[in-house]
């Protein structure tokens, strides 16, 4: 499954000291490349996320999908 997110800045790390990103908005690609299904309030936007792939596994877990099988890309 393809996802596309839309990031926000977050706050440092207080563990690792690095940047962290919040999610302002998670669309599903569709078959039809102009109808994505917008999938915001699936997950919790005020999470400061660490790195793309924490979001994958985040967004997996939701789904109940193997990890492996979720596709993000960043919108710009």
């Amino acid at each position: 499954m393809l996802f596309e997110y839309t990031r926000r800045r977050g706050v440092r790390s207080p563990v690792t000291d690095a940047a962290t990103f919040k999610v302002t908005r998670l669309k599903q690609a569709s078959a039809q490349a102009d109808k994505p299904v917008d999938l915001s309030h699936i997950i919790d936007r005020s999470y400061n996320y660490h790195s793309p792939r924490e979001l994958r596994w985040h967004i997996a877990e939701r789904f109940g999908l193997p990890p492996a099988t979720v596709a993000l890309q960043e919108a710009h």
